[in-house]
């Protein structure tokens, strides 16, 4: 079994938990309540249930390399890497680009992703 790939499975699964709690709760009923035409408003709640599947599926799929013990290296583990880097990347980029003070306070959604692909990558190599 790989304990890096275990570890940040259970991270990627207390991402998604957080993601659907507190997004649903702090985003997506201000964003339905809102003022926003139909469409771009039903676009983002959309996209918003996508992000919850994807975290989801990849902290499912951290699980399986985990308990799988699949060599390190493994192509899907650095693709899953990656993709986490991307997700805060995206975060930290909007958030810095804003005229906010403590921006790196204001999105902190960045706190929980690169955990993640830090742990997968400690376990890919």
């Amino acid at each position: 079994m790989n304990g890096w790939y275990l570890t940040a499975g259970v991270t990627a699964a207390g991402v998604a938990a957080v993601h659907i709690v507190a997004g649903g709760r702090d985003v997506v009923r201000p964003l339905l309540a809102g003022a926003i035409n139909a469409e771009p408003r039903r676009t983002l709640h959309a996209v918003w249930h996508m992000v919850s599947a994807d975290l989801v599926l990849a902290a499912a799929a951290l699980i399986w390399l985990a308990l799988s013990d699949r060599p390190g290296g493994d192509a899907m583990a650095w693709l899953i890497a990656a993709h986490f880097v991307f997700y805060a990347a995206a975060f930290l980029a909007v958030t810095l680009a804003a005229d906010w003070s403590k921006p790196l306070l204001r999105l902190p959604q960045w706190t929980l992703l690169l955990p993640v692909a830090a742990l997968t990558a400690a376990g890919a190599v």
